[in-house]
């Protein structure tokens, strides 16, 4: 095993990584960028070494500096994690001659996998079913077209070196497939350099399942058994699981065979991913092999009770495989979720900024958390927004759910927007529950996950009101109680008014607009006034409430209903949950006057997030029309594009290419 080894990565994997080795006596060298100085697996490792500035490609991607921390160091070896270098044959080599072990299948293996026509070739010739298709040279378009015909329809035209959903488009008549060709050869063309495609047939609603392999320099390849990862939103996955609601025990046998052969087939070694897509008929079709640990590699985890870092670290020191295929467990159902700092009612569009409050569920043996950030940190523009990774498991699926939904009704982000509330409808959804979800489903149906227009959350609003009057009688008595007088009348806090019972009135802020709540009573006996509509609240308690209103929980009647809440929150905010659904809710003074949102409105163009300038497509005194694309700005690994909001000239331009801008930052105005 070895002494030391450096972890070429960041975040939750990084931070994976160090506490496996520590708990195996391995000394940890991290690397870090400018903006993550103060990051969490700097922390946690024994020694850190800067390597460049905050974007990618000014450190994490720099091979050579990793390489040469490694050597200053004395790092015996070198783990990629996922995402940056991890599948990048060239460094792997680089890793190898300058003497050191890289953590990770072999070059030679990755350059196999590195062309989706070849890979496909490859795999169809040691066996492994692939979907039907053609991967020739010859591209020309009457080629392509009649191969296409004799493939059928409905076909999927992929780019050959392409990923990440793009160069892809789906042909479902022989008459759209020249059009649907072109396109997708310039999009090839653009994002990739090489305007090459393949063709295969297309699974309609196929599931999308992965096998976890694992091989040795000795010979042995075994699998892990299987995760199903059908939950998707445009090629990105959502909600992992294990083992597949979907497969029989037959159906899963012969899957992990056929990725045992996908492995054998390119020499491969350490841990790797078989990726297939499954037609609802049981049929199933190899994709590709990632040549890396997963994000969703916790799930085996659970299941199988193995820690497959550690695997990996043994693999890379020479050793052979700990256990043989017919010892691999796979005990109850674990799920995975991730929390990211995005904003599904806008699109997914992602977020950043100081996390305030990270409220998550404690860990046990059936919950896990795995996190790279903690409460009071950043989640910077320049890397994926990924918060932490939320794993659960018990014995069966039903269970795994409900274990689910309770960590997630535990969870509270404050700062950047998260999608903890898309997590919560989705692990409720009919089609999640039942495990029929298909990976086109989120794209095809995702207003179903999304809060309907008018959604009635009156009762968590009543909630909400009532934790914070008896947060006030509680705190006004406590105040009388420690002052001189505290047999003082004014000691009661019941709201007590000469001739008439008290009308105490709050105003909060929630879901984009001002909500007004007018409450007579005290004491846990209430009427609540809201809209129009009067409601009788009895026997109001809560339950836990220290310092704060958060961790409490409020039991009340409503209208002679029994309801109970979960709170959480802090000085600016309650969040009140029934147990499905959460309202977040700042109050504020009731007789603030709120300055009016419409000055500018139609004259300026705004950053919607922090990010980098990457182009800037107008000058002051252009005329632009509406809709015409003015600047684009790159953040979260993805770029933004911003546009005029009405036709009209260029007054100014406030921002240059490669300037780093903040959130709500004026980037633009038109001319009045």
């Amino acid at each position: 095993m070895f002494d030391k080894i450096l972890i070429a990565n960041r975040g939750e994997i990084a931070c994976r990584v160090i506490r496996t080795c520590r708990r195996l006596g391995i000394r940890t060298v991290a690397v870090y960028s400018q903006a993550d100085a103060g990051a969490q697996h700097v922390r946690l490792a024994d020694e850190a070494w800067p390597i460049g500035g905050p974007r990618p490609v000014e450190s994490y991607l720099r091979g050579d500096a990793i390489i040469d921390v490694a050597r200053q160091s004395g790092a015996q070896a070198i783990h990629p994690g996922y995402g940056f270098l991890s599948e990048n044959a060239d460094f792997a080599d680089a890793v190898e001659a300058a003497g050191i072990v890289f953590i990770g299948p072999k070059a030679a293996s990755m350059r196999k996998m590195g062309s989706k026509a070849g890979a496909k070739e490859l795999m169809h010739a040691a066996g492994v079913p692939v979907v039907p298709g053609y991967t020739g040279e010859d591209q020309s378009p009457q080629t392509l077209q009649r191969e296409a015909d004799a493939i059928g329809y409905p076909l999927m035209i992929k780019a050959a070196h392409g990923g990440g959903g793009k160069g892809m488009r789906i042909v479902r008549d022989s008459a759209e497939f020249i059009a649907n060709l072109e396109s997708c050869q310039r999009e090839a063309a653009g994002a990739f350099g090489r305007d090459r495609v393949l063709l295969e047939r297309y699974v309609e609603r196929p599931r999308h399942i992965e096998i976890q392999v694992f091989a040795d320099d000795h010979g042995h390849a075994i699998h892990l058994n299987e995760r199903e990862c059908s939950a998707q939103r445009r090629y990105q996955k959502v909600l992992e699981e294990s083992p597949s609601p979907f497969l029989t025990q037959e159906l899963r046998e012969a899957m992990g065979a056929a990725a045992v052969l996908a492995a054998r087939a390119i020499d491969y070694v350490n841990a790797g991913t078989v990726e297939f897509i499954v037609g609802q008929d049981g049929g199933f079709y190899f994709m590709e092999i990632n040549t890396r640990l997963q994000v969703e590699h916790p799930v085996t985890e659970m299941v199988t009770g193995l820690d497959l870092v550690e695997w990996q670290l043994r693999v890379a020191a020479g050793e052979a495989l700990p256990l043989a295929q017919d010892a691999i467990a796979q005990n109850g159902h674990a799920i995975e979720v991730r929390l990211y700092a995005e904003d599904p009612e806008a699109g997914f569009l992602p977020g950043s900024g100081r996390l305030e409050r990270l409220r998550l569920p404690a860990t046990d043996a059936h919950v896990r958390i795995d996190s790279g950030v903690i409460e009071g940190d950043t989640v910077t523009i320049f890397y994926d927004p990924m918060i932490a990774k939320l794993i659960v498991h018990d014995a069966d699926r039903p269970r795994a759910l409900a274990r689910l939904r309770a960590a997630l009704a535990e969870s509270d982000i404050v700062g950047p927007k998260s999608n903890i509330e898309f997590l919560e409808r989705l692990v409720r959804h009919p089609a999640v529950v039942a495990g029929t979800i298909d990976t086109g489903y989120l794209d095809r149906s995702l207003d179903e996950f999304m809060p309907a227009a008018g959604e009635d959350h009156e009762d968590l609003l009543i909630a909400a009101t009532v934790a914070q009057l008896l947060a006030q009688e509680r705190d006004t008595l406590q105040r009388a109680t420690r002052s001189a007088d505290p047999t003082s009348p004014w000691a009661i806090a019941d709201g007590w008014r000469l001739g008439h019972g008290s009308r105490r009135s709050l105003a909060f802020l929630g879901r984009e607009q001002r909500l007004e709540v007018h409450a007579q009573g005290s004491g846990g006996e209430y009427r609540i006034e809201h809209a129009g509509r009067t409601r009788r609240v009895e026997g109001a308690r809560l339950n836990g409430a220290g310092a704060r209103l958060n961790g409490a929980e409020l039991s009340l009647r409503v209208d002679g209903k029994s309801l109970r809440f979960a709170l959480l929150g802090d000085e600016g905010t309650i969040v009140v949950h029934d147990g499905e659904r959460r309202l977040r809710l700042q109050p504020v003074p009731m007789y603030r006057h709120e300055q009016s949102a419409g000055a500018g409105a139609g004259h300026q163009v705004i950053a919607p997030m922090p990010g980098r300038v990457v182009v800037v497509r107008a000058s002051a005194g252009d005329p632009v029309e509406a809709g015409q694309e003015l600047m684009v700005i790159e953040a979260m690994k993805m770029e933004l594009s911003l546009k005029a909001p009405r036709a009209g000239t260029i007054a100014e331009v406030r921002a240059a290419g490669g300037d780093f801008v903040e959130a709500d930052a004026v980037l633009v105005t038109l001319a009045s």
